[in-house]
Formats: C-alpha cells, structure tokens, sequence
C-alpha cells in the first residue's frame, strides 16, 4: 500500500434466493478469491447472504435466523485475512428488520450499518441520530448505527464507509455524509435490477458522485441468482476514483478489482478545505502494517491529454478557442490591431502564428495584420526557418527575415565578449535581441507581441530571463508541451492547405532546439531534450507532482510504468532529479511571467498559478528520491 493505493474490489457472486448456507459458501469464495488478489476493502451487494428478492420472506424467522448463522460462518472465514469486508443481510432487532451491512475483518463483526431512507414494507427505518447494540446468539453485542467509519491503523488517508440501499434514482444519497465525516472510500451495497439503461446510470452516478465528493467509490448489485419473477439482475461490480471508472464487471460471478489513490484523495481535499468536519461517527480502527499494493491499474503517458482518440479533436478545438478568445480580448481591449509573432520553425511558435491568424480573421482585420518574423542568427538551420517562412505565407501573414547576428555581434563588442566565447551570455544575447526586435516592431505597428514559450518550457525554466521568457502576451503560456504539439498536429490534420498540411507535419517531425550555438553542415546540433529531457516525460511529472501533489518516489513508481520500455530506472531517476532541481532553481522566471490564458485547472502565473517562493529549497524532494535510488 505504499504510495497511497488500496486495492478494493466488488463482489456480486451467483446466489440463491433464501439459501442462505449456500450463499455464504459463495460469499466465502469470493472473500478468498478477493484476499488471493491482495485486496484490502471488498464490498458485497445488499442483501447478500438471502437475496434481495425474497418479498414476504424477509419477515419469516427462518430466513432471519438462517441469515443470522450464515454471517457468523462467514465473519470467521475472514479470521487472519487483513479485509474490510461489507457483507449485506436482513437483521431482526426486537421487533423490527433492519436491512444492514455487516462489517468484517480478521473473524470478527465489528458492526452494522443499517439502510437509511423510506420503508419499503419489509424493513424498518433506523434513527439515523441513534446508536444500538445487536446481540448475535453464541456471539455476542456487535454495534449499529447509521453513522459508522472504518480507519486503517498504518494508513491514516484510508478511512472507510458503507452505503446501503444503493439506487439509481437517488441524487446526493448519504455518501455527501460520509465523505464530510472523512470517508475517502465509500462502499455501495445496491439492490436495482437491470435494465437497459442501469449500467450507464451507475456509471454516471458513480463518475459524478466520486468526483463531487472527491473519493473512491466500490459499487456492487446483486446477480444473476436472484429471482427473476419480476425483474432480472445483472450482478454489476465497479470501481471509480474521482470521476473515473477504473474497473467494472457485470457478469455471472463478477469481481471488479482496482487501486483506489487514498493519499491523492486526501490531498485534492486539503486543497478545497470542505470535508472531515467534526462528526460524531462510531470509529472502528482496523488493519496491520502494510506492504506494496501491486498496480493493475494503468497510467497513460499523456495525462494532459484525453484518454479516449475520439475526444481529442474536440479537446484541441477547446484549446485553441481559449488562446484565441484569450488574444482577441487583450487586443481589443489595448485598441491593438496587429499580432507580432517570432517564428522559428519550432512547434511553440508555429501554434502561436496559427492562433495570431485566427484572432485577426475573428476580428475582421486582413490576415497581413500578422507580422510573422524570423530572425536568424547563428544557430538557425535552413529547415528551421524554411518550415517557420511557409507556415507564415500559407496563412497569409507578412513575412519579414530580421537578420539579427550584426546586431548580436556589436552587443558583444559592446559588452566586451568575444565572437567565439560560446558561453550562456552568448546564446542569451541572441534571445534577448529578439524579444527588443519583436516588440519594438509591435510598437510600430500597434501591435502586441505574441508570446511562444509554453508552460513545460517555464516549469523547466528553459528560457532565457527577459528574452524569450517575455511577451505582451503569451499564448502558450497554459499549454504543456504535448498540449501544443496536439494542437499544431490537429491543425495540420484538419487544414486543406496541402503546402501548411506538409510544413505543419515537419515541423511536429523537428527536435525541440533553441538554435543558439554555431551549426555545422545545416544540421540541427542543439536538442532542449538533451538537456532537460524528455518533454512528454517532464509534462508527466508535472502532472503527478504539481497537479495531483504526488511525492517524487510516487511519481517514479508511476512513471516506471507508464513509459515501461522507453527508460531504464537509471534515466527517470536522472530527469526526475534535474526536474526537481530545476523546479525550485528556475522559479525567479516564473515569478514575473506575463499575462496569458490557462487551458486547465494548473497554471504557473504568478497571480493565480502554483506558487513557490524564488529561494526554497529542493532538499526535501531530493531526498524522497533517494529511496528510489537505493531500491
């Protein structure tokens, strides 16, 4: 269970109806099946042991004391298995029937919890405000009550409770409740039928709910052995973790078994500071130390990107609408009428001249009100500025090549640098030259100087402070490095222009450089990947670390089987280290970064971004990734 995740499963075994002997040998299956696959909270429907289309027999005493005897034989099944287990029965109390959720773990009961709501004529409704004890014969008082949590000994973020009575006609059920109280897993014991729409009305309800109240969900529904009188059941099982489904099973026998990230819900709830509230919730502790969860789940290298092909046009389409509505409004706002765009061929200033063009034809102005400038210098390959010139004409914007190195080479004699020092003021001198060139064209033009540099790049601080670190506004600034490269690929996939289509795709097929050192041969020398790594790798830390707030050795974990094949352990510890470290040293450019839209929840502005000081430390991160290193 290290890092967080719990495994948790759903059960709904085959049953039959009032034999309740029979069914607790197929719930004691289940239980050790689920125990086998090293899983820790296990979640029956309701009603398990008898069925919950036994009608009139709900109230006969040899089905109330059959279910009675059934449980105890499967609470002792679970003795020495380290289980939460949610097994649901009809529990006569006095003269009432309760439908209940038994809770289990290590052979014992540790309590009821029984269904809340309207009596349905067989079973009553609990005092939600009060608590019993329910003595079980040749067993002994086991508690009840409608408010009861289930808190791991060693794992703090794992805090359980159960639902009965689940239904998908029901809208903010008590698991608003319990999620309040603190539960970060909430267990569903349902009883509704199948019908043609019911597995997608769960789906919903779970994808919602799970999201709403910032959890993980385990769902059961009774199967295929219940009576099929009236109604037929389909035994669906799932998992579902904060708006997402991660496991479902709606079959003879069904068992959806998953991770749930307890530590990751813990940590998106500190950030909105709406749940454990003071409750006066029954607490049950439970548990031993734990070990490793094995993952089943998977993790896709992309996350800044939807999971599912078919959605990412539409997702590309959302992006560019939020640069450019974002452009329009600053320039209608400034009274500006031209867009200044530095192109170089790279994808960051080929998604920003394409974004330039559209705001200007959504503003009515002619294409030609965008000023596309390639200033070449000393590191510029023709294939760089060829790709950057063609993008510029086929939009129809007004090329201008600003050739800039007579004027890099008085700045060094200015300064006292000589032409064949290659150090860090050499390459900065040409950025910073085209940052004063950009802008004091826009100056001429009343125009805005159209930012390139992306949200990967600032995380990274591979820019250089005050060149092109700085715009008037930044387009890109909300986009990662995969989000722009979605973008400019959508654009090439959409565009009838066969001339754009191929000098779109070219430029997606160059290595990201910032051609700042001498070339040889033409041939692009000068690779950001070298330096910085892996960009699709980066925008993945960026994602675990800053967004879901996972500690470093977490996100190696998770990395290491993301990109399985493409990196040795050695590599992603490398690019994690430097990640980290430059994560803290390259702040000081983040702290005064310029306007520019955001297309997610993350941004790095330092007025409404993740925010960190110029001057702290990393030591803490680094030291978290020593433990990966010495595993």
């Amino acid at each position: 269970m290290k890092n967080g995740f719990v495994k948790v499963a759903a059960a709904s075994p085959v049953i039959r109806v009032a034999d309740t002997d029979w069914n607790a040998e197929r719930v004691i299956e289940a239980i050790r099946d689920a125990d086998a696959r090293g899983v820790k909270v296990l979640t029956f429907p309701e009603l398990t042991l008898t069925g919950c289309s036994c009608y009139d027999l709900f109230t006969h005493r040899v089905l109330l004391d059959g279910a009675k005897a059934a449980l105890v034989r499967v609470a002792e099944a679970t003795e020495g298995m380290d289980m939460l287990v949610f097994v649901g029965l009809p529990l006569a109390v006095g003269a009432k029937i309760y439908n209940v959720a038994a809770a289990l773990c290590g052979g014992e009961i540790l309590a009821f919890v029984p269904a809340e709501g309207i009596a349905d004529g067989y079973f009553s409704v609990p005092d939600p405000e009060s608590d019993y004890e329910v003595s079980l014969p040749d067993y002994g008082l086991v508690p009840m009550s409608c408010s009861v949590l289930f808190e791991h000994e060693a794992l703090s973020d794992l805090r359980v409770a159960v639902e009965v009575g689940v239904g998908l006609d029901r809208f903010l059920t008590p698991a608003a409740r319990h999620a309040e109280a603190g539960a970060t897993i909430i267990a569903q014991m349902a009883s509704f039928p199948e019908t043609v729409s019911s597995r997608e009305e769960a789906e919903l309800n779970l994808r919602y709910e799970s999201r709403q109240f910032v959890c993980g969900m385990v769902l059961a529904a009774p199967g295929k052995g219940e009576s099929t009188t009236d109604r037929v059941f389909s035994g669906l099982c799932a998992v579902a973790e904060y708006g997402k489904i991660l496991s479902l099973e709606e079959q003879e026998n069904s068992l959806a078994v998953s991770e749930i990230d307890v530590e990751h819900m813990t940590a998106r709830r500190r950030a909105l500071d709406c749940f454990d509230a003071p409750s006066d919730y029954l607490r049950f502790t439970w548990g031993e130390a734990l070990a490793v969860t094995a993952l089943t789940r998977r993790y896709g290298m992309h996350p800044h990107l939807p999971e599912s092909a078919d959605r990412l046009p539409e997702y590309c389409r959302r992006m560019l609408d939020i640069q450019v509505s974002g452009l329009v409004k600053r320039m209608e706002y400034a009274h500006l009428d031209h867009c200044v765009v530095g192109i170089s061929g790279g994808v960051d200033s080929t998604l920003a001249v394409m974004v330039s063009a559209m705001a200007v034809k959504k503003m009515r102005l002619p294409s030609t009100n965008v000023i596309a400038c390639t200033l070449p210098c000393f590191g510029t390959s023709s294939r760089t500025k060829s790709n950057a010139i063609v993008v510029a004409e086929q939009i129809g914007a007004e090329v201008r090549v600003i050739d800039i190195g007579k004027a890099v080479y008085q700045h060094f004699d200015d300064i006292g640098h000589a032409h064949d020092d290659y150090s860090i003021a050499y390459e900065n001198a040409q950025a910073r030259e085209r940052t004063q060139v950009l802008m004091d064209i826009a100056n001429k033009v009343n125009g805005l100087d159209v930012g390139t540099e992306d949200l990967s790049e600032f995380i990274d601080g591979w820019c250089t402070y005050n060149g092109d670190h700085t715009s008037m506004y930044d387009v890109n600034l909300g986009l990662t490095k995969t989000q722009v490269r979605a973008n400019v690929r959508y654009i090439a996939d959409t565009t009838e222009d066969r001339v754009l289509k191929a000098a779109l795709y070219d430029v997606l097929d160059c290595p990201v450089t910032p051609e700042l050192l001498p070339i040889h041969d033409d041939q692009i020398e000068q690779k950001s990947e070298d330096a910085v790594g892996s960009y699709s790798l980066q925008d993945f830390f960026t994602h675990k670390m800053l967004i879901c707030g996972f500690t470093p050795s977490k996100t190696f974990r998770l990395a290491k089987q993301a990109y399985a094949g493409e990196f040795t352990d050695e590599e992603l510890v490398r690019w994690l280290t430097s990640y980290c470290k430059r994560l803290f040293s390259q702040q000081f450019k983040r702290s005064c970064l310029m306007d520019g839209p955001a297309v997610e929840a993350f941004t790095v502005s330092p007025r409404v971004g993740f925010l960190i000081p110029s001057d702290a430390e990393a030591a803490l991160f680094l030291k978290d990734l020593e433990s990966v290193s010495a595993e």
